[in-house]
């Protein structure tokens, strides 16, 4: 296993592996045979930004037994998605704020997020682990006031894009199963709340499955994102708190929310 980061240093972008606080330096292609050197920093000296550039994020909605199950959903035939776009993306540390125009309820999701290692199309889920990088931690923010304030158009893009809104990090780990992950979120404040906990296990469609269903749908490049949906327990950010969504073995992406 290993967790491989991107970051800024002395006004230059580098990427490399973690492993207790410090930094191993690759140069080439994080995706394609990187090169290990003998450089090394302390993670404390650098800015973290989002582990990978995608091109895309796409994200599920409807994914989990549990939530189908509350609140009376139907089971999907296919993947229910819907993209954000790169003005959301966001690193670990970076503040969530909220947009001047929201007056309502800003959510938090935490998520799985499944990385794509090259470029991919049509590809069996036999044969997806051969495009699939790793997987990393999402923090999928909504404002909720517009997600249905329309009974005519549910504003999915809108509700869902708002810069920062897409957070992801701060790594990505490889070499790891993902069917046996339990995705935790907690909000750190006056005192530490546990919101979400739950099994990847519980998935209608698996991280393989995803990827799989959604590459005969479009084309994925190395380095784009599908988050897996979230279950049971998402809810409102509270201003001057912290959100964290935690996966063990994958990593912990740490946000404060500011109203």
């Amino acid at each position: 296993m290993a967790h491989w980061l991107r970051f800024k240093h002395n006004n230059q972008f580098g990427f490399g592996t973690l492993e207790n606080e410090a930094i191993s330096i690759h140069k080439g292609n994080m995706f394609d045979n990187p090169i290990p050197t003998d450089q090394r920093l302390s993670i404390g000296d650098v800015q973290i930004m989002t582990p990978c550039t995608p091109t895309k994020m796409l994200a599920l909605w409807n994914n989990f037994h549990a939530t189908a199950e509350k609140n009376n959903l139907p089971m999907p035939g296919h993947p229910w998605y819907f993209a954000k776009t790169a003005n959301s993306f966001a690193p670990a540390g970076a503040t969530i704020k909220k947009p001047k125009i929201c007056s309502g309820k800003i959510l938090f999701e935490g998520e799985l997020g499944i990385v794509i290692g090259k470029t991919c199309k049509q590809i069996s889920v036999e044969n997806i682990d051969d495009y699939i990088f790793g997987y990393t931690c999402i923090n999928d923010v909504t404002a909720l006031e517009y997600l249905f304030n329309e009974d005519a158009f549910a504003h999915w893009i809108r509700s869902k894009n708002f810069d920062g809104f897409g957070v992801f990090g701060p790594t990505i780990a490889t070499n790891i199963e993902p069917d046996t992950l339990t995705i935790k979120t907690f909000l750190k404040g006056e005192n530490v709340q546990e919101r979400q906990n739950y099994p990847v296990s519980d998935m209608i469609f698996s991280p393989r499955e995803i990827a799989s269903k959604i590459s005969g749908d479009m084309t994925l490049e190395a380095g784009d994102i599908i988050a897996c949906g979230t279950s049971l327990g998402a809810g409102a950010l509270k201003d001057g708190w912290d959100v964290e969504v935690s996966i063990e073995g994958v990593g912990s992406l740490i946000n404060p929310y500011r109203d």
